[in-house]
């Protein structure tokens, strides 16, 4: 049996428990709760211990882009978030061809399996570092309007046939599909994904109030990066931003970098969504840890400046955030308590994508994905499976 014990301060469920232990036999959770009399292998004594963190929102990281589409580019992601505490990440495509689209969720597909295969060592798992949960297909059924850094040349109308084929492809793994709800089609397509388990989320749309809630008619439950890439809040037209904010029905993502989103606005945003309803996400691409200059994204050339990724004409193209900067942000810059900070982090993304029984979470039975964190938030040491991983920042 591989045991892991291991006391300091936890934050789970949105509560900080003083001097605990975390007990992990075999990849989960055993105990979590007051000291038994073990003697720990850590002790952590400042910081915290919290749930691994889950990004539901990943392109890339370190010169890698799921777009690439090889296993070589997943495994560098997945090795290279484990710097940021992320332990579990949704590969997040870009607009392309469908033809593109099924390959790279093949490739993504071949990769889940091999981080699954029980016949992979202990020492192999270490390595392939943060698990890949599932896809999250961001286009190509978005509106122009609002391409942002999406390319255009591939934008199109949303499909019911091209729906079944991607989600046939992914074998399971197509968890959350970004489309503008206004287009022709979009609610059938939308009830579809509903009915398969898939969440269906809208962005880069400029969708009025009245076709969001129309859309929630046939199951449309996410917001997409909320205020980047829709119509904005007006008093006469809510728009995207306001159906997101008035409809509980709807989880809402947070790039919470001060850049993509005014910190007034991040704050007023979780004051009416709550932390059940908010999930923090890097929307991160390949520049992600790397030194300003030059890097592609879908096909678009992109320029990093200051740790600011845009196109030539200004555009914002995702970002250089990390899920380990967001929770700080949310502390520093909105006020929110670092229980909350965290679970936006972890327990509500897991939740968000149908893994809210096994991950997110420090309790029994759950799987022993956990970071360490210093007493400013930095990610210190990352777990999957209650095995320490080599991070790689």
């Amino acid at each position: 049996m591989n045991r892991l014990v291991i006391q300091g301060h936890l934050i789970t469920d949105r509560q900080l428990r003083n001097d605990q232990i975390l007990v992990c036999e075999d990849g989960k959770i055993a105990h979590v709760g007051p000291s038994r009399g073990e003697t720990p292998d850590l002790v952590v004594e400042s910081g915290y211990i919290a749930p691994g963190y889950v990004d539901i929102h990943i392109h890339g990281c370190k010169g890698y882009d799921v777009m690439d589409g090889t296993f070589e580019s997943l495994a560098g992601i997945a090795r290279s978030l484990t710097a940021y505490g992320v332990t579990g990440f949704l590969a997040t495509t870009l607009t392309a061809h469908l033809e593109r689209l099924l390959q790279v969720v093949a490739v993504c597909r071949e990769f889940a399996e091999r981080q699954q295969d029980a016949g992979v060592d202990a020492g192999e798992r270490t390595q392939l570092g943060a698990r890949l949960l599932g896809i999250h297909l961001e286009g190509p059924w978005l509106n122009a309007k609002y391409k942002g850094a999406q390319n255009e040349a591939h934008i199109a109308p949303p499909s019911l046939d091209d729906a079944k084929r991607l989600l046939e492809a992914a074998g399971g793994l197509l968890k959350i599909v970004t489309l503008a709800p206004e287009q022709s089609q979009a609610g059938d397509v939308i009830q579809y994904l509903s009915e398969q388990g898939v969440k269906a989320s809208v962005g880069h749309s400029d969708a009025t109030y009245e076709h969001v809630k129309a859309a929630l008619a046939h199951g449309l439950a996410h917001v997409t990066h909320c205020c980047n890439g829709m119509r904005g809040f007006h008093h006469r037209e809510p728009g995207v931003i306001g159906a997101a904010m008035y409809h509980d029905e709807l989880t809402a993502e947070l790039i919470a970098d001060g850049i993509h989103v005014h910190p007034v606005v991040m704050s007023i945003l979780h004051r009416l969504k709550t932390t059940d309803r908010m999930v923090l996400v890097s929307d991160g691409m390949r520049a992600v840890g790397m030194p300003d200059g030059e890097y592609e994204l879908g096909g678009l050339r992109v320029c990093m400046q200051n740790g600011e990724a845009r196109l030539a004409d200004g555009t914002l193209a995702g970002s250089t955030l990390t899920l380990e900067r967001a929770v700080q942000n949310m502390v520093r810059l909105c006020g929110v308590p670092i229980a909350d900070a965290v679970a936006m982090a972890s327990e509500i993304p897991a939740r968000a994508i149908g893994f809210g029984d096994r991950k997110g979470r420090l309790a029994a039975g759950y799987d022993a994905d956990f970071v360490v964190l210093d007493e400013s938030l930095h990610v210190i040491h990352t777990f999957v499976g209650g095995q320490r991983l080599s991070i790689q920042g």
